[in-house]
């Protein structure tokens, strides 16, 4: 394991005042603990991206980028697929998917203060990660207060080695958060994607006690409180968030790009003139919810080449649908025993007759199971059946 990094190796402490400033509105009550959190403990190497891929870069090289990156409201990703940043040789260019980061503070604190978290709560952080955020957690309500846990025992080793050059010893779990959970909390918060609401997570909550998360390929945070019949209630807040994906293991399962591959060259069963122009959905957050709400799994792919734009969406039950744009001509092709496009054209005609998209602001109910329903006005959806 790597060795804890001392916080006297740099002056930080002026570099931490003006990075609360910037993460936290003026009164909030995480803007003490920002301040006298040396963030660059927790991140002395880290991930840029690069032409090529994932390029290593050490702190230590040069403290005084060190301090610059390390003290700024921004995202470092630590871990490339199984390669931590702290284990990787110099000059190491990575090309496969994050796995692990330090969310940028500002995105911490919103996920904290949408978690009403009081003085005198107990909180299970999901997703130690760098341990910045239990950190946090641990400058507000002291370490007796706050579990973390992650599935990746070495990303736990190394946040517990680093918390305690802190003084904090908040106790840290290795295990993967969907699963049982050892213990009671009064808030959940999660800074990993959540395909549902966990079951054992309303097992863990007393009632009244309130979870935040945010779910897989959408672009919201889902806040929630216990009720006394074992279900939540809560909505889908105005604030946009994303996380890296839940894993189970040290690297995500790889990708087969066979339908994508398929999608790009061949005819489709369905071919039509397309309505819109091609869109890179990705990029579209909440067209991008909206089609993970109305068909969970999708995946897009969006390309720009020889004045043409391409769009492709699949899903693993076979579906795919490609969209070509060339001089303002749009044609789409769709195979598979769904018509994807079609999804994506009705969430467009939607947002056009009503000036926006249902589901921000929607109040949900989760049921023990997880179950998640949304509902504002008349539309209605159901997620994690």
């Amino acid at each position: 394991m790597i060795a804890a990094i001392p916080y006297s190796v740099m002056d930080w402490k002026q570099e931490a005042v003006t990075l609360a400033a910037a993460a936290t509105p003026p009164g909030s009550r995480w803007r003490a603990p920002v301040e006298s959190t040396p963030r660059h403990v927790f991140v002395p190497n880290w991930w840029a991206a690069g032409d090529g891929g994932w390029r290593l870069r050490c702190g230590h090289d040069d403290v005084e980028v060190w301090r610059s990156v390390a003290y700024r409201d921004r995202t470092l990703v630590t871990q490339i697929g199984p390669l931590h940043a702290d284990e990787a040789e110099p000059d190491t260019t990575m090309t496969a998917r994050p796995t692990s980061s330090s969310t940028l503070p500002s995105l911490v604190v919103q996920m904290y203060r949408h978690a009403s978290i009081a003085d005198d709560d107990t909180v299970l952080d999901v997703g130690t990660g760098s341990g910045y955020g239990t950190a946090l957690l641990c400058a507000r309500l002291g370490d007796s207060r706050v579990t973390a846990i992650d599935v990746d025992q070495y990303l736990n080793d190394t946040a517990a080695a680093r918390l305690e050059t802190l003084g904090y010893r908040p106790r840290v779990v290795t295990g993967d958060a969907v699963g049982s959970l050892d213990g009671q909390w009064d808030r959940i918060v999660a800074m990993v994607s959540m395909p549902t609401v966990p079951p054992s997570w309303l097992e863990a909550l007393p009632t009244g006690g309130r979870l935040a998360t945010t779910l897989v390929d959408m672009g919201i945070i889902l806040t929630a409180e216990k009720r006394d019949d074992g279900t939540a209630a809560g909505r889908v807040e105005r604030d946009q968030a994303a996380f890296m994906h839940t894993r189970t293991g040290l690297d995500y399962p790889p990708r087969d790009l066979a339908l994508r591959e398929r999608a790009l060259v061949e005819d489709g069963e369905h071919v039509e003139p397309g309505r819109f122009p091609v869109l890179d959905v990705v990029e579209a957050w909440d067209v991008h919810t909206m089609v993970s709400i109305l068909a969970p799994g999708v995946e897009h792919h969006y390309v720009e080449h020889d004045g043409r734009k391409v769009a492709v969406m699949t899903h693993g039950d076979g579906s795919w649908a490609r969209a070509v744009e060339r001089d303002g001509q749009v044609r789409i092709h769709q195979s598979g025993p769904r018509r994807l496009w079609d999804v994506l054209d009705q969430i467009r005609d939607f947002w056009l007759r009503s000036g926006e998209l249902p589901f921000r602001g929607a109040r949900a109910t989760i049921t023990p199971d997880g179950t998640i329903t949304l509902r504002r006005g008349r539309w209605s959806a159901t997620l994690g059946q």
